[in-house]
């Protein structure tokens, strides 16, 4: 009797995952698309295609505009099917997580719904890049929102995946959340020297030139800050190794985005490929650092018997005799 109460238990408690499984692969395959996204917007601008359909949504006034197809046209077009299939995915996220949330953590029905509100305020701003004729501030808030709901993605997914921490990252957390900062703003920068094609106004006619010598210079933090969380990773003693791969994984991106800088830099611009390399290894470090920090929050919390983003349907609440779980009730 006892090994069939068990059982239904077991079955109870898969059926349970299926929901949070489900959520996370989809979360993974937005956040790919994403990246992706932003690639090709970076191929986007610098192959001067931002206006090459110059209606918006539509194209030339047709879902696909055949006749005027060209490499350009085809940039900004494809551009805007892959933001149309992630918006898309994002409302399906929106939708699964409300109508499981018995099944999930408290907290991911309020993370869908802001992935959702950013995606829909992007799609907003991708519109006024066309109709506001590639305004520089509009450029660079469009690609700020593209980031920011970029890392909300990694922050569910990283959330949702399975781990369990061993509690000796110490400060890491805190040394990981200052190194995305500092990285989003210095992308921030970035886009708008590119929004304002800062260094060819500035080598053509020593113009915004304030503003590429910022960019330049707001490499020091965001490389102090990745460089010091590696540092510590390497000192610190049985670090889980997910934590280690993320941490070297951040040390190579780096090195490769500052070469790819120099590269662009001293190529003025004028080897695309380069160019649009360094905005997605960008990407791809500020993604990184996130996915590291998530993780060792969790692990720092693990130390300290508290819970941040669980990846359960319970809460932790602190009694008078320390800190004890309380679940949440699905009724």
């Amino acid at each position: 009797m006892s090994e069939f109460v068990l059982q239904q238990q077991n079955e109870a408690a898969v059926e349970q995952q299926k929901p949070k499984e489900m959520i996370r692969r989809l979360v993974w395959k937005i956040c790919i698309a994403t990246l992706i996204l932003m690639a090709i917007g970076s191929a986007t601008r610098v192959m001067n295609a931002g206006l090459a359909c110059p209606d918006w949504p539509l194209c030339y006034g047709e879902l696909v505009p055949a006749k005027q197809m060209n490499l350009q046209v085809f940039l900004e077009w494809f551009h805007r099917l892959d933001a149309a299939l992630i918006g898309v995915s994002a409302i399906a996220l929106f939708g699964l997580s409300w109508w499981h949330r018995r099944f999930l953590p408290r907290w991911l029905p309020w993370a869908s719904t802001f992935a959702l509100f950013l995606i829909v305020f992007q799609g907003i701003l991708g519109g006024l890049t066309v109709t506001e004729l590639l305004r520089f501030d509009i450029v660079t808030a469009h690609l700020g929102t593209a980031l920011l709901f970029f890392s909300t993605l990694l922050i569910i997914g990283t959330a949702l995946t399975p781990y369990q921490g061993n509690g000796t990252v110490g400060k890491l957390p805190w040394v990981g959340l200052t190194a995305a900062v500092l990285v989003y703003l210095q992308s921030l920068l970035g886009a708008l020297v590119g929004s304002r094609w800062a260094l060819h106004q500035c080598l053509g006619g020593s113009q915004l030139c304030t503003v590429m010598y910022s960019h330049i210079a707001g490499l020091v933090p965001p490389t102090l800050a990745t460089l010091a969380m590696v540092f510590i990773c390497w000192r610190t003693p049985a670090l889980h190794p997910a934590l280690r791969r993320l941490a070297n994984m951040a040390g190579g991106l780096l090195t490769l985005q500052i070469l790819l800088g120099f590269a662009t830099f001293k190529l003025h611009l004028q080897v695309e490929p380069l160019t649009v390399s360094h905005q997605a290894i960008g990407a791809a470090l500020l993604g990184t650092l996130v996915a590291f920090t998530v993780l060792a929050l969790r692990d720092w919390a693990t130390s300290r018997n508290i819970t941040v983003l669980s990846n359960d349907c319970g809460v932790w609440s602190e009694g008078t005799g320390g800190v004890a779980e309380g679940k949440i009730s699905n009724s």
